[in-house]
């Protein structure tokens, strides 16, 4: 099998392709013969020794990769709920990168009728952060406005999807032309680019009164202006910090994000109390003991997505020895929906 290796922080050079010896799965367990996998923009921030649960829960040398899609190639002792063959996809929470996967089958979904395995491989990461933030964190639902930042990119099209089967007033924020379609198709009845459009401006004039709920991964660039432009009530769901960190180069300029880490708003919990407003954080990544709660969001999220009522995001494509080029291009800012390497 060949997994992809990242022996110590540092930029693209760092991403090696090793052979390891073929997995064979225990009791409760299944081997997956991988075809595609979500490339998500934290496997850039581990790949830069800047993701905090990368260092806590696995440490280095280690894979990146949250999620994978394949065919079932072996039944460990005990499992019943999969058929050799099968096309599945995988929530992996790390280890993804690699040509084969063990994992116990609670991490294990069917993958529903006409849904591809490369558009599989790129479902369940962005999908559940979108379900924990909206539908648990922040309850949003029918009438709410709702400010989706990033709205075209992984995390941000599912938010859109999410709300706007909710019934959520969606009002998406893109960085560039190309990206507005993309939102729009995703849910967002306003899309407001940035790159033309003066921001704060156009999303007073979207909800006067505020929004019920804001999803913020920008970090310093917007957070201040996020949280003044909650209703009362209003939650501001913050799960990464992405202008804080390089577009060209792969490495950090550590002088830059001390500079954004003084810079970062620290909320007022007095204020936030007399306002009725909550600041609230998002990290996949460390729900990863928590697989009933995750796989309960994954089995709902797959009813919606067999009914028709969510669907996956846009797929590009990469080989798996042409991973440099995907970490690349999603930390440029300038893709859409979900990169996918293949195997």
């Amino acid at each position: 099998m060949k997994k992809i290796v990242i022996d110590k922080p540092g930029s693209y050079d760092q991403l090696r392709i090793e052979n390891h010896p073929d997995l064979q799965p225990g009791p409760g367990e299944v081997l997956i013969d991988v075809s595609a996998i979500g490339v998500n923009y934290a496997d850039c921030i581990i790949r830069m020794g800047l993701y905090a649960s990368a260092k806590e829960l696995k440490g280095y040398p280690i894979t990146p990769g949250f999620e994978a899609a394949g065919k079932i190639a072996e039944l460990g002792s005990g499992v019943t709920e999969f058929e050799l063959g099968q096309s599945v996809m995988a929530l992996t929470l790390f280890d993804g990168y690699s040509s084969q996967l063990v994992l116990p089958v609670e991490k294990v979904f069917a993958i529903p009728e006409g849904i591809s395995e490369a558009q599989a491989a790129g479902f369940p990461t962005v999908f559940l952060t979108a379900w924990f933030a909206l539908c648990e964190q922040a309850r949003s639902g029918k009438g709410d406005a709702v400010l989706i930042h990033s709205a075209a990119g992984g995390v941000g099209s599912a938010l859109c999807q999410l709300a706007a089967m909710r019934g959520c007033d969606v009002v998406g924020v893109v960085g560039g032309a190309h990206k507005t379609s993309v939102a729009r198709q995703a849910g967002a009845s306003v899309v407001i680019d940035k790159s033309s459009q003066p921001l704060w401006p156009e999303a007073e004039k979207a909800a006067p009164q505020g929004y019920q709920a804001i999803f913020d991964a920008n970090g310093v660039s917007t957070l201040g202006q996020s949280y003044e432009h909650l209703g009362p009530m209003g939650r501001l769901v913050i799960y990464g910090f992405h202008s804080m960190l390089p577009r060209t180069g792969g490495k950090p300029n550590w002088l830059k994000l001390a500079r954004d880490w003084l810079r970062t708003p620290r909320f007022n919990p007095l204020r936030m109390t007399q306002e009725n407003r909550s600041v609230m954080a998002c990290n996949l990544s460390f729900l990863g003991e928590n697989a009933d709660y995750l796989r309960q969001g994954m089995l709902e999220l797959l009813g919606w997505l067999a009914e028709g009522k969510i669907r996956p995001a846009p797929v590009t494509e990469y080989a798996f020895d042409d991973v440099a080029s995907a970490h690349r291009d999603i930390e440029s800012g300038q893709t859409t929906g979900k990169l996918v390497l293949r195997v």
